[in-house]
């Protein structure tokens, strides 16, 4: 896979078979991140294949940890790792680097390192972050780009999260597993990644409840030790997967699927007029045998309808009968795709973080750039449906958080290919 790789995508093919989803993106990197905390084995378990967890793997390796792969099986080795100062250059390339800090001032009570990098898609400081680190008795320094902090006397603490922000609660939950003493966050962050995290952690040998909830607990400890997991599902892969049956007007059965995840993407395609069948919460089937109605759709933290999922569901909106609205409260800079779309013809208006789709019968292709992840899969999506050949430049974006995507839709009846950028 290059950076200069583009996908073709030619619409009008309904979307047919069945499908399984990788394990979750969004859960693989914080335990990556976590495996730093132990000098034993941690073997990890459905782990995808993606270009995010390529670079958490090399900040690892920079850090000195040993780690090897099988498949989507990784062995992760801790006792060689050194709290090394992580570049700027490795940084900048993943937005969850930050979450190396947690777990390596943890265990080293020392660090340096550079402000992390990843998606455009808005303001995602990491104030939350050092906020929680220094209740906890560290001293942060920033300066030219980078972070130092210290913190000999790591002590456990009461933290209340202005926002429960995902990054900033797991930080804070690795910080806290070899800390002295108790440590209470309040208005945690709820996803399902969190609680896939404390898994991981408890197996480890950590003290951890109360992920899922608005108050985790942790009881420091002194070490951890070796562990196995298995990652969960990812639950936006699967609902991208539920809003391309949508659109194609398809019937798709996705497998290894937690369905309690994405229940508020069953109820919104439910709601446009989708027939969305639950199979003992482990696998979900999409038809839609006419057009799909317009609805709104508000994001919001988990459990409320999560803002990855925004961009792929207004793709799905342009094509629906009549005017939807969608309100992004989570990032400030999430509607990139919005230019994009218009490109291929859709109907979109904005007025700051609301935007007003007029759902049009067709979309025709278009030249169009993946500006981001989320906003990549949106395109792909409004190319299934649309007449003649969409080309989706700077593709390298999707290859971040989705596994095989283009092969997975091809095996569905997509006509879709990938075009070399070295070629």
């Amino acid at each position: 896979m290059s950076i200069l790789d583009k996908l073709i995508v030619m619409g009008g093919n309904r979307l047919v078979g069945e499908v399984r989803v990788s394990g979750a993106k969004n859960a693989t990197l914080p335990i990556m991140a976590a495996c730093l905390l132990t000098q034993g084995e941690v073997t990890l378990k459905q782990v995808p294949n993606i270009r995010d967890v390529a670079m958490m793997e090399r900040i690892l390796v920079h850090l000195g940890a040993i780690v090897s792969r099988s498949g989507t099986t990784m062995t992760v080795r801790g006792e060689q790792v050194e709290p090394k100062e992580v570049s700027e250059g490795l940084m900048r390339q993943l937005r969850a680097s930050n979450l190396a800090v947690g777990p390596l001032l943890s265990r080293f009570r020392k660090i340096r390192v550079a402000y992390p990098g990843g998606c455009a898609i808005g303001s995602r400081p990491m104030d939350l972050h050092l906020k929680g680190l220094r209740a906890m008795g560290a001293k942060v320094t920033e300066k030219y780009g980078y972070v130092d902090l210290e913190a000999p006397n790591l002590k456990g603490a009461e933290i209340h999260l202005d926002f429960p922000s995902v990054g900033a609660t797991e930080n804070l939950m690795m910080a806290a597993v070899l800390a002295e003493g108790s440590t209470v966050i309040r208005n945690a962050a709820r996803e399902p990644e969190i609680v896939d995290l404390q898994n991981c952690l408890n197996a480890m040998g950590a003290r951890i409840k109360g992920a899922g909830l608005d108050t985790i607990k942790i009881e420091g400890v002194s070490k951890l030790g070796s562990a196995e997991h298995t990652i969960i599902p990812d639950r936006i892969e699967c609902g991208t997967h539920m809003v391309a049956a949508a659109i194609t007007g398809g019937d798709v059965h996705i497998t290894n699927v937690i369905a309690e995840h994405v229940e508020p993407v069953i109820a919104k395609l439910k709601e446009m007029g989708a027939t969305v069948l639950v199979y003992n919460d482990s696998s979900i089937r999409v038809k839609a045998d006419s057009r799909l109605k317009a609805a709104d759709c508000r994001t919001l933290p988990y459990p409320g309808f999560p803002t990855d999922m925004q961009p792929q569901i207004m793709s799905l909106m342009t094509v629906a009968e009549g005017t939807s609205v969608v309100a992004e409260s989570i990032f400030d800079n999430r509607f990139k795709h919005v230019d994009e779309l218009r490109r291929m013809g859709a109907s979109i208006k904005v007025e700051g973080r609301i935007a007003i789709v007029k759902g049009l019968t067709r979309l025709s292709g278009a030249f169009v750039e993946a500006t981001d992840l989320r906003a990549g899969a949106a395109l792909i999506l409004a190319g299934l449906v649309a007449e003649d050949a969409t080309i989706i430049e700077s593709i390298d974006h999707v290859d971040r958080g989705y596994d095989s995507l283009e092969s997975k839709y091809a095996a569905l009846g997509a006509r879709i290919i990938r075009v070399n950028g070295n070629a």
